[in-house]
């Protein structure tokens, strides 16, 4: 090997390469600096943004997780192509680029761009919104955050679910929050030899003085049905939704204790056998046989 012939080659090699590093290494310092620039400053926009929502009583908490994500992505995107700018990238041919990328990323994600138009009918219609206490399928709790992908929903026992906004948008939403005033609904069981009269006088009491209870419209008692063991009064009486719960269990609470303080029971299932006809004398079992003893 000629020992001259290679150390002409590496020389020019190192000087080609220092004359890259020249021209190329301030560019790629640029296009780190925008990228962790344009990182830092998504990610204050965002929480300046989402700060925003928070404190400014006209804007719907609702829209925070969506106004966030936007907020983030797009300064990210911008952020991107500004620092594949400052390599030398074509700007026009880097956005034709990305615009082909994200149509065949489109055409493969079609269940995520689903989740977004979701979101934004979600947010368009707002059957729900952050805080409300939603049904939807096999999915009920309340609502955290709705975002651009999916909704984030707390159940009642404080499991986190995330639920894709498809699912919510393609199946029946019941809210429970939005439906106020709502009916406590309730039905107490009295013996058929009680006061219905003393009965209702006595539940009526309990919800009467109860200062959740509407007095317009007021609580009603009626006798739904004469069951095979009870007589059925169902109670109806009107609250404000976020006292729906709490009043319920206490109607059936204080109700069967004012009904055990006044004397009226409340009977469980049982029957009554009646025999007709006895026979005088009951016909006697033979004894059983002896067992034999084993020979010696």
């Amino acid at each position: 090997m000629d020992t001259a012939q290679l150390n002409e080659d590496v020389t020019i090699f190192a000087n080609q390469l220092a004359e890259w590093a020249a021209s190329a290494l301030p560019n790629l310092l640029g296009a780190l600096a925008i990228l962790a620039a344009g990182w830092w400053l998504s990610g204050v926009a965002a929480r300046a943004m989402g700060h925003m929502v928070e404190t400014r009583p006209y804007v719907d908490p609702t829209l925070k997780g969506v106004l966030t994500q936007i907020v983030r992505w797009g300064l990210l995107a911008i952020t991107a192509v500004a620092a594949l700018s400052q390599l030398g990238f074509a700007t026009t041919s880097l956005l034709a680029a990305l615009g082909a990328i994200g149509l065949a990323i489109g055409l493969a994600l079609q269940g995520t761009l689903a989740n977004i138009a979701a979101g934004i009918m979600l947010l368009w219609l707002r059957p729900l919104r952050v805080g409300d206490y939603v049904s939807a399928g096999d999915v009920a709790g309340t609502v955290k955050e709705v975002g651009l992908f999916a909704t984030t929903v707390v159940t009642f026992e404080g499991v986190f679910t995330f639920v894709p906004n498809s699912s919510l948008w393609n199946t029946k939403i019941t809210n429970f929050t939005r439906s106020t005033p709502r009916m406590v609904r309730e039905t107490f069981g009295i013996a058929y030899e009680d006061d219905i009269a003393k009965a209702r006088k006595v539940l009526l009491k309990v919800v009467t003085e109860d200062e959740r209870v509407h007095a317009d419209p007021p609580p009603v008692i009626y006798v739904s049905s004469l069951g095979d063991n009870a007589v059925a009064l169902e109670l109806r009486a009107w609250t404000d939704g976020s006292n729906w719960v709490v009043l319920r269990f206490d109607v059936i609470e204080r109700g069967k204790l004012a009904l055990d303080a006044a004397g009226i029971s409340i009977p469980f299932p049982q029957r009554d056998l009646h025999i007709k006809n006895m026979p005088s004398e009951v016909t006697k079992l033979p004894p059983p046989p002896k067992k034999r003893k084993p020979a010696a």
